[in-house]
């Protein structure tokens, strides 16, 4: 349990800081023989500050009840 608190605790600080998951697409446009056009896309997925916040605080929760289990 201390272990999915310590990760949950990293997603929510990477989300704060990050504030989205960035990503690149590529299409072909044109193929006509040996000529290829294609046209890369920069994409993202936004991630509220709300997501990484109640991560940070579920993190530090799971841990303070592993800890408080482990007593």
């Amino acid at each position: 349990m201390r272990l999915v608190g310590i990760l949950l605790i990293v997603f929510g600080v990477l989300a704060l800081a990050y504030g989205g998951i960035r990503y690149t697409t590529r299409e072909k446009i044109l193929d006509i023989g040996s000529v290829q056009a294609t046209r890369e896309e920069h994409r993202e997925i936004p991630l509220p500050p709300v997501i990484g916040i109640a991560s940070i605080v579920g993190g530090v929760g799971l841990i303070a009840l592993a800890a408080r289990t482990r007593n």
